[in-house]
């Protein structure tokens, strides 16, 4: 009786361990019918679960612009004809022709003047030795206001370089760009600026050295 009973446990025990060996080769064609690896399928995302979002880039940020050497086209630099036509073609100005040029009394300097309408009052184009190297315009303040003009440039061109209470002035290494009080916008060329400046130190040594020599010959 206890062999029959041991008989029929090796049985049963053999009949399990095939059925489990089937269970795992139906698992595993399963799997490979599914045309992934095994990594791959222990890694899946479930169905319906979101994808993992990609972080946007943000977009950069953009540093104040350059500094204009011009105004409506009239540009630092120009010539006084090509000045002349373009105030004849701007309605912002009452640009009467030659009557409206004068000669300075310093060397090779002439200016422009002008009477303008709606936003300018008056403007002056001064040129050295032929060039363009100054705009000023008089403002209306019945049709613009200081603060206005200043909020427009500080935020196209940064905040300003120097900060008085008569004047804003923004500046780079050729342009220097004036608000200054009661209401007048200036453009300068740097460069022509630099060269009266240098001029002016050199004529005080040429000064200095007549002066000494005068002074010796006593």
């Amino acid at each position: 009786m206890a062999e029959q009973h041991i008989r029929g446990g090796k049985h049963r025990a053999r009949r399990a361990l095939a059925q489990g060996q089937a269970l795992g080769l139906a698992l595993g064609l399963a799997i490979l019918g599914s045309g992934l690896p095994l990594a791959a399928q222990a890694t899946a995302p479930k169905a319906g679960t979101p994808a993992a979002s990609t972080p946007k880039a943000s977009p950069a940020k953009t540093g104040p612009a350059s500094l204009p050497s011009d105004f409506r086209g009239i540009k630092l630099g120009m010539g006084l004809e090509e000045v002349q036509a373009l105030l004849q073609k701007d309605s912002l100005f009452r640009y009467r022709g030659p009557e409206d040029v004068s000669l300075l009394p310093a060397r090779n300097q002439s200016l422009v003047e002008a009477s303008g309408t709606s936003f300018v009052q008056r403007a002056f184009f001064q040129f050295q030795e032929g060039k363009l190297w100054v705009i000023i315009l008089m403002l209306n303040p019945d049709k613009i206001d200081h603060f206005s003009i200043y909020s427009s440039l500080a935020a196209k061109y940064g905040e300003p370089s120097i900060m008085g209470p008569r004047e804003a002035r923004w500046e780079d290494k050729s342009v220097r760009i004036s608000l200054e009080r009661p209401l007048t916008l200036r453009y300068m060329d740097l460069g022509t600026l630099q060269g009266f400046q240098e001029g002016s130190q050199a004529q005080a040594g040429i000064d200095e050295i007549e002066r000494q020599d005068f002074l010796n010959g006593l």
